[in-house]
């Protein structure tokens, strides 16, 4: 896929392979570049892929198209714990449905607007926009609690 495309998406250890485009949206294939990660158990590296499954995540929009990207979680067998660790993606987290990216945005719009208006304007439900502001709240003040406890300290 061309070069462009994957320094525009700007996502550590991806690469588009194809794109779909639809009416409503756009969902970008990726795949990852990487042969193997780091256990989280044991800290050793591991290659031996488990298993491969693929999830769709919501993105920021573009050119006012929706943007989803189809994205590879694979699971590894770890030789040296005997375990099977998933991959962890620094862009999105375990079970979320938005890049953090996408949500940091949806944060800061309703911080300047109202949770029914982004939900319209986004095409999510206001259920969606209002867990993903409360969470982004909630992360921002255990943010703060703990600067502040190291400034007392």
């Amino acid at each position: 896929m061309d070069i462009h495309l994957n320094y525009l998406l700007n996502l550590s250890n991806t690469t588009v392979f194809t794109i779909h485009y639809d009416t409503d949206f756009i969902c970008l294939y990726l795949q990852l570049e990487s042969d193997g990660i780091s256990c989280p158990h044991c800290h050793n590296y591991t290659d031996n892929l488990h298993d491969t499954n693929h999830i769709v995540v919501r993105d920021l929009s573009v050119f006012g198209q929706i943007v989803y990207l189809r994205v590879p979680r694979r699971k590894f067998y770890c030789n040296h714990c005997q375990r099977y660790p998933t991959e962890v993606l620094d862009w999105v987290e375990k079970r979320r449905g938005f890049t953090i990216r996408y949500e940091n945005y949806i944060y800061e719009q309703v911080k300047q607007s109202t949770v029914e208006q982004i939900s319209v304007q986004e095409k999510l439900s206001s259920d969606q926009v209002q867990r993903i502001f409360s969470r982004k709240v909630k992360l921002e003040l255990t943010k703060k609690i703990g600067e502040n406890q190291l400034n007392s300290a």
